[in-house]
């Protein structure tokens, strides 16, 4: 099966930290861009490279899928580690595992320490959980792939303790923007839920507390679904089965064809069949297709299962995502939940980099009245961030400008380049949080960086990233950056390379006693060819 572009580079990246040494890393894909196929062909180079392979999940329908999946893309077989049936004695060199049945210590003693030398992980968020963990450390000298659609858990345990690196990570924006995934929309429902009262366990809310705060809006939620989404193909999550029940039954007296699945249900594939099919044009669910299912022409989301947890935010608003014959964006249905808890996940969390960008855009979103494109949202809010930041960090920036080092300031330069995610960057794992390398403060102070400013060696490699992705789009250098803004240009991080070369140039000429005549620093422009 022939890769695509970003699913090449994530192959590539993977054994590149297994190469390098990092044997626990993490690969992040949104849902729908295929991490499966990806995690199948690294499954396959394992295999030739004479590797036993287990791929651990913890739903028996994410093993199946992993199972075909590997077979389709692969040709090769698995054996299974579930229940009463063990891979123990089959020739297989793939096996997929379920978590509870190898977590116990009977099942785990039947296997040698190094019976398998890789290990892959289907949504590995929950890896940071002690089921998972009992079985990595009894295939201690295993290499780790961990693959998961977003890397963080609501429970603050974080996956660096698990993972020591982050392999590759391509965004739901490049994913949406490269025509991959479908654009999201989303609308925020005048409705304003009171969750005032709704208590927290676990990490996240109490699914009891939401359907009670949920109960007194279900009819007007159900009159505002019939105003928005009537006509389209609509998944709704809700936070208890007799609350999906309660609202499937409202929303067929309002008009709807609803069904309700569950994972009691006993027709479960027959009621999924007739949703696809059309028979059904409203699916209600708690929590049951979060992970493992996909029906493409879904083009509406509601989630009502309100949740602190990105991870399960992002994979119910995934179920969506998937691009489909007829359907050009997700509409996504928000409510005003009346909360001064900031952490419950709204549209904004699916691509903002940080609070403040997620903050600016709920309010934008909410002020609207109408679908807004969360790119264009998130665009919006981030130049508004930006303006809000650069007026208060001018002064500090001024002070930076006026250094009289040959070198860069790490934060100056971050803040040129208008990237948030060097400014606000936190380590996350073990490696990260270790001093700068002697070959790092080599290359930072080759590309004007002062590496003194720069306090761990996962900030460095941000930093060293950022310069290399901008040298290969042509884009001004962090000398140049410095050396401009210093007679006076502003946001030179924008400018090309050749832009800032001929500025340089020009400035050369008159002896560096200024700016050439005619040129405003304050502001000019360059004019690109």
């Amino acid at each position: 099966m022939e890769l695509r572009p970003y699913q090449e580079e994530a192959r590539k990246a993977v054994w590149g930290e297994w190469e390098q040494g990092r044997d626990k890393t993490l690969l992040v894909l949104p849902t729908g861009c295929g991490k499966t196929i990806v995690f199948a062909t690294i499954t396959e180079d394992s295999v030739k490279k004479g590797s036993r392979v287990l791929i651990l999940a913890h739903r028996g329908e994410l093993l199946d899928q992993a199972a075909d999946k590997i077979m389709k893309a692969t040709g090769l077989g698995c054996s299974v580690e579930k229940a009463e049936q063990s891979c123990l004695g089959q020739w297989y060199r793939v096996t997929v595992g379920s978590v509870q049945t190898l977590m116990r210590a009977k099942r785990l003693e039947q296997f040698s320490r190094d019976y398998f030398d890789t290990i892959i992980i289907d949504e590995a968020h929950h890896a940071v959980s002690e089921s998972y963990q009992v079985i990595l450390r009894y295939f201690d000298k295993a290499k780790v792939l961990g693959v998961t659609a977003t890397p963080d858990r609501g429970d603050q345990k974080n996956l660096g303790k698990v993972f020591d690196s982050l392999a590759y990570e391509y965004t739901l924006p490049q994913a949406i923007k490269e025509g991959y995934l479908t654009p999201i929309r989303a609308l925020t429902i005048p409705i304003k839920i009171d969750f005032t009262k709704v208590g927290t366990s676990a990490g996240d809310y109490k699914p009891n507390d939401i359907a009670t705060a949920l109960d007194p809006y279900l009819e007007r939620i159900a009159e505002e679904m019939a105003k928005h989404c009537a006509d389209r193909k609509t998944v709704v999550f809700l936070p208890l089965i007799k609350t999906s029940q309660k609202f499937r039954d409202i929303l067929n007296r309002h008009g709807f064809r609803a069904a309700e699945v569950n994972g009691d249900s006993d027709d479960r594939e027959q009621i999924l069949k007739d949703f696809t099919d059309g028979r059904y044009n409203v699916l209600c669910n708690s929590m049951l297709l979060t992970e493992g299912w996909d029906c493409p022409e879904v083009d509406c989301i509601v989630v009502l299962r309100s949740t602190k947890v990105r991870a399960l935010y992002c994979q119910m608003v995934g179920r969506g995502t998937r691009l489909a014959k007829g359907k050009d964006h997700l509409l996504l249905l928000d409510f005003l939940w009346h909360t001064e808890r900031h952490e419950l996940c709204r549209p904004a969390c699916l691509i903002a980099e940080n609070e403040e960008v997620a903050e600016k855009m709920t309010e934008q979103i909410a002020a609207a009245g109408c679908p807004v494109d969360i790119e264009e949202a998130e665009q919006t809010a981030s130049e508004d961030v930006v303006r809000d930041r650069e007026a208060a960090l001018a002064e500090k920036l001024e002070k930076l400008k006026k250094r009289r080092s040959k070198l860069v300031d790490p934060m100056q330069y971050a803040m040129s380049i208008q990237d948030n995610s060097l400014s606000s960057y936190v380590p996350s794992f073990g490696w990260e949080q270790n001093p700068v390398t002697e070959s790092q403060k080599k290359d930072l102070e080759k590309r004007g960086i002062d590496p003194s400013a720069v306090d761990t060696a996962g900030r460095a490699e941000q930093i060293l990233r950022a310069c290399a992705q901008r040298q290969l789009a042509g884009l001004a250098t962090p000398k140049q950056i410095r050396m401009l803004e210093r007679y006076g240009f502003q946001h030179v991080g924008r400018w090309s390379f050749t832009a800032a070369t001929n500025m340089i140039t020009r400035i050369a000429s008159i002896g560096w006693k200024g700016v050439p005549n005619g040129v405003d620093p304050a502001t000019f422009i360059p004019q690109e060819a």
